[in-house]
């Protein structure tokens, strides 16, 4: 794997881009298997309701934040096609230490075609950045095999419905001039994510 994203020759062969196409089409592939993955996790829910904004909420801070809930919303962004927000977020969770934060960083690089950043995104996986043990090369490779897998077979594991995405909509709805990134989630988002969790 390591190899496969080191920099490519220049100018590009028919075969190089060929390949480089599969790879980024693949990369695609297992983002939206691992997202899926991580938005239909038991406590998803509950997660994303720790970074919501609310009267019992303060501002999002260093002290307050929950990782498992920016690496949840920021797949909720990614597989409700805002991938600007999903980078974000997933930045602010593989910041604070998230693993899988930072493999879907790596990921998004390489399915729009970024390998030096999608190289950047893979030593932050796989070197310890926090107080985890990094995964090994078994592991990684299971992740590829379970994503190969799904996309052959299937899964279960559902991705947003109608509500969620028009929740994750009205979120990123702005006033012209303002950020591009999706408003931090809110107590309706958290309710139709809990609706998703119940279904």
């Amino acid at each position: 794997m390591i190899s496969q994203l080191q920099g490519a020759a220049w100018p590009p062969t028919p075969r190089t881009l060929t390949t480089e196409i599969a790879r980024a089409a693949q990369a695609g592939q297992r983002q939206s298997v691992v997202c899926r993955w991580v938005l239909n996790e038991p406590a998803a829910a509950d997660h994303v309701a720790k970074i919501a904004e609310g009267p019992d909420q303060g501002p999002l801070t260093e002290d307050h934040m929950d990782v498992e809930g920016a690496l949840v919303y920021a797949c909720l962004l990614h597989l409700t096609d805002h991938p600007e927000s999903a980078q974000f977020w997933w930045q602010l969770a593989a910041g604070a230490g998230s693993r899988a934060a930072a493999y879907c960083r790596h990921l998004h690089h390489l399915a729009v075609g970024e390998s030096k950043r999608a190289w950047h995104w893979f030593h932050q996986l796989t070197h310890a950045v926090a107080d985890t043990t990094p995964p090994d090369a078994a592991f990684l490779e299971g992740l590829e095999i379970f994503a190969r897998y799904v996309r052959t077979n299937g899964s279960r594991a559902l991705g947003p419905t109608g509500s969620l995405e028009s929740e994750i909509d009205r979120l990123a709805a702005r006033p012209p001039g303002c950020s591009v990134i999706v408003a931090r989630p809110d107590r309706q988002l958290v309710d139709r994510l809990q609706e998703f969790m119940d279904r």
